[in-house]
């Protein structure tokens, strides 16, 4: 299903209201997607399907995933977190996994950003080269 010019204009409208001082406020996001449904205008799907899909975005934006070899010790954790909040801001929540595929190294992905140094993607790029 296309979405309509009027429909995406519609969407980030109502996403521009859902955000204070450049953050996203999910109460306030709620309450705007709830009255649009209640509402039905025309197109009415097709915006909500583009404000979900921005939202979702944002959301990513705000979350980061850590991936590495080994557990990482608290002093690592606590110094990736002050380096990923000095990059992308102190509200930005992160978690760790354990992924011994990597082989070693670390693997932090940030929204759609990926940062790949780990021993795994290495050898990949590797195997690549000859």
């Amino acid at each position: 299903m296309k979405i309509s010019r009027e429909s995406r204009k519609m969407a980030r409208e109502m996403f521009r209201l859902s955000c204070e001082d450049g953050r996203l406020v999910g109460a306030r996001a709620v309450a705007i997607a709830s009255r649009v449904a209640e509402l039905r205008p025309r197109g009415a799907v097709g915006t909500l399907k583009e404000f979900v899909k921005r939202v979702r975005l944002e959301l990513a934006r705000r979350h980061a995933t850590v991936e590495s070899a080994t557990p990482l010790s608290p002093e690592q954790t606590s110094q990736i977190n002050k380096q990923l909040a000095v990059r992308f801001g102190s509200d930005l929540s992160a978690e760790f996994h354990v992924t011994p595929e990597l082989i070693g190294g670390l693997r932090v992905q940030v929204g759609s950003d990926v940062w790949d140094g780990s021993v795994a993607a290495r050898l990949t790029a590797l195997k690549k080269q000859i």
